[in-house]
């Protein structure tokens, strides 16, 4: 029997799959709207609750008042492990079972029968806070140096390094956009093997319920995903007028990413993509489901591609013009975001654009070659690897530049 979805809100989109039009149609909706029996179906309060650790794990990460202890409890929230540790100013966190720690480099398709590299994922995070506590905090009044941590002037503003010219907070929320928002967006909520887990599928199509729920495991584990972009946005179900301010991680860099004209549809094909999968998800259509799965795919990890290129050209503009403290603060971001390039995912091969051992790589690169890190980098290999970076995906350095 051929099933359709009814929408009472004007359509964007209509696609019919398969030659013989054998799957049910799907209709998109104008928002990211769905309900069941007049009630709402959506929900990813769990993400906007990472998000929100996040925000505030973020600002702690400057504050040298904080220990190497409280910040490592906001990282993984020791109430999610049965202690009673009040981390947060949000009480709502603090009673929450999430945390960041618990998702880092945690996805399904690239963790589960990797726990090895997910413990060294997990390791570098972990190094990078006891550092930041350990050697930035008791140096912020000392004037940073080749081989020593300190402050460094920015313009107006004042960064905070290590002695390789580092700095760890950017490195570390930077990172977390790869290792918990990407990798748990594409390669875990979206991925088939765990969308389809289990009854899923079929569950799905006789319309079975999370128990006690309004939604079908499938229908959440969809919405789970959107929530790591948009969980968010002031008004979840548009979230695109307020896109770049909602929180400091994915969402932020789609709208810088936005904002420039040559990729200036990014975060609405990105949002009509996550639209039309859910709403192919209720019409039991999983080829249209998995077709916008790989585009969102696409465009999330274009996404860490394009910003990984756009701070190493900006560190290297700013070294050649005798910025330090701004060179190494874009660098510092660029090291972040070429962390998150091994949680990308390139639908044409089902891996990362740039492996764990690349991404390796390309940091050694940066931070080793000399022995001193962005103190004497040379601007040449930092444009030789944004032009790799580049070369993998389809945009080109000028594009990110002009």
């Amino acid at each position: 029997m051929k099933k359709k979805i009814l929408l009472l809100t004007p359509v964007l989109l209509t696609v019919l799959a398969c030659e013989r039009n054998t799957e049910p149609e799907v209709i998109a909706p104008a928002s990211y709207t769905f309900e069941r029996d007049g009630a709402t179906t959506v929900s990813y309060s769990g993400q906007s609750e990472r998000l929100a650790m996040g925000g505030e794990f973020g600002s702690a990460l400057k504050d040298d008042t904080k220990s190497a202890t409280d910040l490592a409890e906001m990282y993984a929230n020791q109430d999610a492990n049965g202690n009673d540790v009040d981390p947060f100013s949000d009480p709502v966190l603090n009673a929450s079972t999430k945390s960041l720690r618990s998702k880092t480099a945690g996805s399904y398709l690239y963790f589960s029968s990797n726990a090895s590299e997910s413990a060294q994922i997990k390791s570098d995070f972990d190094g990078w806070i006891q550092a930041q506590a350990d050697d930035v905090f008791p140096n912020f009044s000392t004037v940073a140096a080749i081989g020593t941590a300190g402050q460094i002037a920015d313009g107006s503003s004042v960064r905070y390094v290590n002695a390789l010219g580092l700095e760890y907070d950017q490195a570390i929320v930077k990172g977390l956009i790869g290792a918990v928002m990407t990798d748990q967006m594409l390669n875990n909520y979206l991925d088939p093997g765990v969308l389809d887990a289990g009854s899923n599928r079929t569950d799905n199509d006789d319309g079975v319920l999370y128990t006690d729920k309004n939604y079908t495991t499938m229908e959440h584990k969809w919405d789970e995903g959107y929530g790591y972009l948009f969980g968010g946005a002031q008004d979840g179900a548009n979230p695109l007028s307020t896109v770049g301010s909602d929180d400091s991680f994915l969402n932020k860099y789609f709208g810088k990413v936005s904002a420039d004209s040559d990729f200036s549809s990014i975060a609405q094909d990105t949002y009509d993509a996550l639209k039309l999968g859910r709403a192919a998800i209720v019409a039991g259509n999983y080829t249209v489901r998995d077709e916008q799965a790989d585009l969102v795919r696409e465009l999330v990890s274009k996404v860490i591609g394009i910003r990984s290129v756009y701070y190493l050209e900006a560190g290297a503009t700013a070294l050649d013009g005798g910025d330090m403290g701004g060179a190494f603060h874009d660098l510092s971001e660029g090291f972040g975001f070429i962390y998150s390039l091994q949680f990308t995912h390139n639908p044409n091969t089902g891996a990362p654009y740039f492996s764990h051992n690349e991404v390796n790589d390309m940091l050694d690169d940066v931070m080793n070659a000399s022995g001193n890190g962005f103190w004497d980098v040379s601007t040449s290999d930092l444009r030789s690897i944004s032009a790799d970076i580049a070369a993998r995906f389809d945009f080109t350095v000028i594009q990110v530049t002009n």
